[in-house]
């Protein structure tokens, strides 16, 4: 798969087709929105911080759509996908909305997922969005090595992935446990998918060698024992969160080693009761002005012409190649790259 950079900048005509042809790429014409406005509500299950994003996000709506509220309903990316898994068994999805590239082929498996991509995702680039029309990215991730710069010299940094294979970095490389694309599963993905199965596979042997610390938490959690000073280096962190500590005088910076995982979060239609103006919510948080919120929040919007806050977040500002694990990549891969940890890692 080619670097996301690349495939930032259009969108090929093969595509537009195709989306044509499922009828996915319309507009939210007046007609929606008098049909949203006559369903009067939208009914969002999200995980997102509800401060941060979710409630900002709902009131910018409601604002550009007046008589259309949007009832959020807030939890953990797991714990919203069970309810949703319950009500489908029950005999339909109560939410009209949802995202995050975990849920999507559970809930595409209990038919709960509506066909819809909006005119305002025309210029994505085909990796952003389900060539069947299932999902939309609506927010980018990008993990990347970290280091604490008190701790390490600019000479001393990493500079690619064999440079981890360095003698000096044993047993002083930090990453999350988590097995998931976010976490260790997904560093592993990203040097199978990029190097090859062969090639990978030796290289990963060689980085077991070097004793990577499993830090039984999150991403975030890494990172802060980075800034912290209990590991000088990191894997799998997120790039975004290094700046937003960078910013408040944390000695800590991110490292482009390329290509850097790219995971998506998604938002998908339901199969729900207000089917307009759940049209109609994605429709807007995917457009320009929906993304424009999606950064103010702190997240790394999706839209081509949308920048990051720190515009190096991105690839095309930060000049950096991606290796993007969409939900198809995921879905049939992760079993693998779990294996791979837990014979290599564990």
């Amino acid at each position: 798969m080619n670097g996301l950079r690349s495939r930032l900048f259009g969108l090929s005509l093969g595509v537009v087709a195709f989306m044509a042809s499922f009828g996915v790429g319309r507009a939210a014409d007046q007609g929606m929105i008098d049909a949203a406005k006559k369903e009067g509500q939208v009914v969002w299950y999200v995980s997102f911080v509800e401060n941060q994003l979710a409630r900002p996000m709902a009131a910018a709506f409601e604002k550009k759509y007046p008589g259309i509220k949007v009832q959020i309903v807030p939890g953990t990316a797991t714990d919203l996908l069970l309810k949703l898994l319950g009500e489908a068994r029950a005999g339909g999805v109560r939410g009209d909305v949802h995202h995050g590239g975990s849920a999507v082929w559970p809930l595409i498996k209990a038919n709960a997922v509506e066909k819809y991509i909006p005119d305002s995702a025309k210029d994505y680039p085909a990796e952003l969005k389900d060539p069947n029309g299932m999902w939309t990215a609506d927010a980018l991730y990008f993990l990347v090595a970290a280091v604490n710069t008190d701790l390490v010299k600019a000479t001393d940094e990493p500079k690619g992935y064999q440079d981890l294979l360095d003698p000096k970095w044993t047993g002083k490389i930090a990453w999350t446990n988590q097995l998931t694309q976010g976490g260790a599963a997904g560093f592993i993905g990203t040097i199978l998918q990029s190097m090859g199965q062969d090639k990978g596979l030796a290289y990963l042997q060689k980085l077991a060698a070097q004793k990577l610390v499993n830090v039984p938490s999150n991403q975030r959690v890494v990172l802060d024992q980075v800034i912290a000073g209990e590991y000088p280096l990191a894997i799998a962190t997120f790039n975004n969160h290094s700046d937003i500590s960078a910013a408040k005088g944390a000695p800590v910076k991110w490292l482009k080693l390329e290509p850097v995982t790219a995971t998506l979060d998604i938002v998908m239609l339901l199969k729900g009761p207000n089917p307009n103006a759940g049209k109609l919510f994605i429709d807007f948080s995917l457009s320009e002005e929906g993304q424009h919120v999606i950064r103010d929040a702190g997240y790394i919007p999706s839209h081509p012409k949308v920048s990051a806050k720190v515009p190096a977040e991105k690839p095309e500002g930060g000049n950096f190649k991606a290796q993007v694990l969409t939900p198809e990549i995921v879905e049939t891969e992760l079993p693998k790259w779990v294996t791979v940890y837990n014979e290599l890692f564990r």
